[in-house]
């Protein structure tokens, strides 16, 4: 008997000094966007870069981590700036991102959050003759540095005159620099807002729709992602979605003074 208690008393103090393994840190997204309302902007109206970060995707992409219990960070950057941070830094994501074969393999996939028409853009005083892309062939667009639709213009051979920010493309247009801005238009969109001067922007060829997601730098844990992606197609079921792009018909960009 005595033996018996000596084996169980060891063994207790073997296992009352053995090392208690850690569970696994729980990632921290770091999340990043650019200014594109009301998609995402400051909730101040600044374009600084500092503040709260709001809009209809920004809403979206916060109860997706709210729903998968995910801490996480959002912040304002150049949209360069924002997607090449998620491509090489861990646990790093980026939205709104144009999911195209080339960029397939480069993130990680969650989405798509919502739909963009791309579109080209041209001046109402000018004639454009244009059916198809092709009959675009001789004129020079704009583009925006590091976009989906830059890369897709040049590798089709069209000439492209790239700004550092979209938005300068309106100015550009205005000035006869380019001859049509290459952009994105989601729900509620600013962009033909955007005047060059005494301009006035409108749509000239619509070229194609495409979704756009959120996209996660490859280290993001697969079990992640897809506890992501099935809180989005919960939002999907149940409303939420549509709810709160319904909560941002009414928005209005703010006018100067």
């Amino acid at each position: 008997m005595k033996v018996l208690y000596r084996l169980v008393l060891a063994a207790t103090l073997c296992a009352a000094g053995a090392p208690v393994l850690a569970a696994p840190p729980r990632p921290r997204l770091t999340i990043l966007t650019e200014y594109a309302p009301p998609t995402s902007m400051l909730a101040d109206g600044n374009t600084s870069g500092k503040g709260a970060v709001i809009g209809s995707g920004t809403d979206k992409v916060r109860a997706i981590m709210a729903r998968s219990g995910v801490a996480y960070t959002i912040a304002l950057q150049p949209w360069l700036r924002a997607y090449t941070a998620a491509l090489t830094r861990p646990d790093t994501c980026v939205f709104s991102t144009t999911r195209t074969p080339e960029r397939e393999a480069r993130f990680k996939w969650i989405g798509p959050t919502d739909r963009a028409d791309w579109v080209l853009l041209g001046r109402a005083d000018r004639h454009y003759a244009l059916k198809t892309l092709e009959d675009a062939r001789k004129l020079r667009i704009g583009t925006y540095n590091g976009d989906a639709r830059d890369s897709f213009l040049r590798e089709r051979g069209f000439i492209v005159d790239t700004a550092q920010d979209d938005l300068i493309n309106s100015k550009k247009l205005a000035l006869g620099r380019i001859d049509l801005w290459a952009a994105s238009l989601r729900h509620g969109s600013t962009v033909l807002a955007q005047q060059g001067g005494m301009i006035k922007i409108v749509p000239v060829l619509r070229l194609k729709q495409v979704g756009v997601y959120l996209a996660c730098n490859v280290s993001v844990p697969d079990t992640l992602v897809a506890r992501m992606n099935a809180a989005l197609a919960a939002m999907q079921r149940d409303g939420t979605i549509r709810k709160i792009d319904r909560s941002y018909e009414a928005w209005r960009a703010p006018t100067g003074k």
